[in-house]
C-alpha cells in the first residue's frame, strides 16, 4: 500500500466522505456561508445541490463536525425514491420515535420528540441526502412536518441535498408551497484549476505528508484536465498517482504519469459491448435499381403537359360560367329552346 510506501498516516484521497479533510474550495466555502445564514433562521428549507462527487456528502459531514451540539439536534436521513408515509416513518426512527401504527399516531410522536427536543433548547435539523429521488408527495410530507411550531417558533429545519435534477423536481407546480419556504439554496459547482494543488497539498498533509512523493507543475494541471475539479473524481486519480508512484518508487510524479494512470484506469473500465446484429441485417442492401432519366424526362413532360390542359379547361370554365350569369350566349352554342 502507497500509504506504507511514503510514511503516510491515513489514505489521503479516500471516496468515503471525511470531515477530517474538508477544503475550502471557493465553492465550499459560499455553501457553508449560506448553511450558516440558513441555520440563523431557524425555520425552512435550506438546499445545496451539485454534480455526483462534487463533495455533498463532506459538506454535511463538516457541518456536523462543526456545529454546536447542545443547541441543535441534527438528523441525517439518506433518502431512497419513497413517498410521503414511508419519509414519515424514517424521520420518526431518526427521532428515536416509534415508526409503527397509524400515520396519526407516528404524527404525534413526531411531534412529541420534536417538541422535547425544544424544551431542552435544541432545535432540531433533519438532513436528507439524495433528494432527488424522494418523490412528491415525500417532499411535501418533510413540508408539512416544517408546519411544527411552538410558542411561535418552528420546531423543525430540513436541509436537503440533491443532484442538479433536483432543481428541476423542485421546480414542478405541485410543489409551490415548498419553493416558498426555501430560505437559503447554492449549487456546488466544480473546483476552479488553481485550487487543485492546494486541495492535493491539504489532504496529503492531514495524513503526514513529509513531501514525498513530490508533485511537477504539470501534474497538478494534469489532474484537473482529466477531473474536471470534481473532487471525488479528482481523489480517484490521486490515490491512482500515489500508488503508481509507489510500485515504480517514484520521488516525483509529473503529467506523464498522470497520464499514465488515466490510460490505466480507462483500460479498467469495462467497454460497453456492441450490440450483435442478426445475420439478416449483416448483411449488405441490395444495391438500388439503376434510374432510366429518358423515361423520366418524359413522364416529366407529359406532367407538364397535362397541367396545361388542365389551367386551359379551368379557363374555359371560368368563361362559361360568366356568360351564363351574364345572360350571354357561348360562340358556338345554339339555344334549341
Amino acid at each position: 500500500m502507497y500509504t506504507d510506501d511514503f510514511g503516510l498516516t491515513a489514505q489521503p484521497f479516500q471516496l468515503t466522505p471525511d470531515a477530517r479533510f474538508w477544503f475550502d474550495s471557493r465553492t465550499h466555502k459560499k455553501a457553508m456561508a449560506y448553511l450558516g445564514y440558513g441555520l440563523a433562521q431557524g425555520e425552512g428549507f435550506i438546499v445545496v445541490t451539485g454534480e455526483v462527487g462534487a463533495g455533498k456528502s463532506t459538506l454535511v459531514q463538516h457541518l456536523l463536525a462543526t456545529i454546536d451540539r447542545e443547541r441543535l439536534n441534527a438528523v441525517s436521513l439518506v433518502s431512497t425514491q419513497v413517498e410521503g408515509d414511508d419519509m414519515l416513518r424514517l424521520v420518526a426512527q431518526g427521532l428515536g420515535a416509534p415508526a409503527d401504527g397509524p400515520k396519526a399516531r407516528v404524527l404525534d410522536e413526531v411531534e412529541r420528540r420534536l417538541a422535547d427536543e425544544a424544551r431542552r433548547g435544541r432545535r432540531t435539523l433533519i438532513v436528507v441526502d439524495e433528494a432527488q429521488t424522494l418523490g412528491v408527495s415525500a417532499l411535501e410530507e418533510l413540508r408539512m412536518l416544517s408546519n411544527f411550531t411552538s410558542q411561535g417558533r418552528a420546531l423543525v429545519q430540513i436541509f436537503l441535498l440533491g443532484q442538479p435534477e433536483f432543481r428541476d423536481k423542485l421546480a414542478e407546480g405541485g410543489l409551490e408551497q415548498l419553493r416558498q419556504r426555501v430560505i437559503a439554496t447554492h449549487h456546488l459547482a466544480p473546483m476552479e484549476g488553481n485550487e487543485v494543488e492546494p486541495y492535493v497539498v491539504h489532504r496529503l498533509t492531514v495524513a503526514g505528508w513529509t513531501e514525498r512523493p513530490g508533485f511537477a507543475a504539470d501534474a497538478f494541471a494534469a489532474l484537473y484536465r482529466h477531473s474536471g475539479g470534481i473532487p471525488r473524481r479528482l481523489n480517484q486519480l490521486a490515490a491512482r498517482l500515489l500508488l503508481h508512484a509507489g510500485v515504480e518508487r517514484l520521488e516525483t510524479v509529473g503529467a506523464d504519469d498522470v497520464e499514465a494512470v488515466v490510460a490505466d484506469l480507462a483500460a479498467d473500465t469495462p467497454q460497453r459491448a456492441e450490440p450483435r446484429v442478426h445475420a439478416l441485417a449483416a448483411a449488405p442492401a441490395p444495391a438500388a435499381p439503376q434510374r432510366d432519366f429518358a423515361i423520366e424526362r418524359r413522364l416529366a413532360a407529359l406532367e407538364a403537359r397535362a397541367d396545361e390542359q388542365e389551367k386551359a379547361v379551368r379557363r374555359v370554365l371560368t368563361l362559361l360560367v360568366e356568360w351564363v350569369e351574364n345572360g350571354q350566349q357561348a360562340p358556338g352554342y345554339t339555344n334549341a329552346a
